[in-house]
């Protein structure tokens, strides 16, 4: 049996650790709450965005832009999204997961290559046998997203239109609370608009100054938008996931220090049990 020293120890590490955790659970809830609002602003104008583009590319020949040609069934490009940081539950193990059997099922035998953005997601995928194109940490992006989504986004539209891809697609957590996140596997190139149900197919736009030029500024900016938007799911998914994690691991101390200190308190009667007997013991020999 573990003496009294040694329990009282063990009590004061799992109170130092609780400290932590509770510490660290405070912090993600404070980012959580930011990466809400910051969601809040970017979901309404990504998802208008996206209604537009689908609107004008379901009227357009495909042959118009490069970024509308048809998928070959050739190279598949994925941009998978973990984060920098661990403590965050199975926010990164859940894509790391998804990413393996999305190979193994739905793009099985084709060639695929992947867009690593995260420290986590890359150093899991060096240890399988994956092709890593790209690779980004998160860090690089912190308050400024938009520069990362640019950056990620600018990088695998030149090699889809390079003819490097056929299709890419773009893996994350999406939001939806601090205690779901959903995982997500989401088209980017080429587009494949569906129409609108608000609008009959034959209606058309007029275009200044001219179609082509139309697409080429708002299909990489529509690009830009959504990927700043996904960056802003895949944040407040870490936050959340760690916040819960820490919040579990907060309640996990503290059932440990309770059992600890249940067991201090019986070793400690045991220890004056003994001493009580040995006393009366040796009152009596005398």
């Amino acid at each position: 049996m573990a003496s009294l020293r040694d329990i009282k120890r063990r009590i004061e590490s799992v109170k130092n650790t609780q400290k932590i955790t509770k510490a660290m659970k405070m912090v993600a809830a404070s980012k959580l709450r930011r990466a809400q609002e910051a969601i809040i602003r970017a979901r309404p104008y990504a998802y208008e965005m996206r209604k537009l583009i689908n609107s004008l590319v379901a009227r357009a020949d495909r042959d118009l832009h490069p970024l509308l040609r048809p998928g070959g069934g050739g190279k598949v490009g994925i941009v998978v999204i973990t984060s920098d940081r661990g403590l965050c539950g199975s926010f990164n193990a859940s894509i790391v997961n998804f990413t393996m059997r999305t190979l193994q099922e739905t793009f099985s035998g084709r060639d695929v290559e992947l867009t690593l953005v995260g420290r986590k997601g890359i150093e899991a995928m060096k240890r399988r046998s994956c092709t890593v194109r790209e690779s980004f940490m998160t860090t690089q992006f912190e308050g400024q997203l938009h520069r990362g989504a640019a950056a990620i986004i600018d990088d695998i539209v030149r090699d889809f239109m390079q003819g490097g891809t056929d299709e890419v697609y773009c893996l994350y957590n999406e939001f939806k609370s601090a205690v779901q996140q959903t995982v997500i596997l989401e088209r980017l190139l080429p587009f494949e608009p569906g129409m609108p149900e608000d609008e009959a197919p034959p209606l058309d736009y007029l275009y200044e100054p001219t179609q082509e030029e139309v697409f080429d500024a708002l299909l990489v900016k529509h690009l830009h938008v959504q990927m700043h938007r996904v960056l802003h799911e895949s944040a407040a998914s870490e936050y959340g996931a760690r916040m819960t994690a820490m919040d579990s691991a907060t309640r996990n101390a503290g059932d440990v220090i309770d059992r600890l200190t249940l067991q201090y308190n019986r070793a400690r009667q045991d220890a004056i049990t003994t001493e009580l007997i040995e006393v009366i013991s040796g009152a009596e020999a005398l």
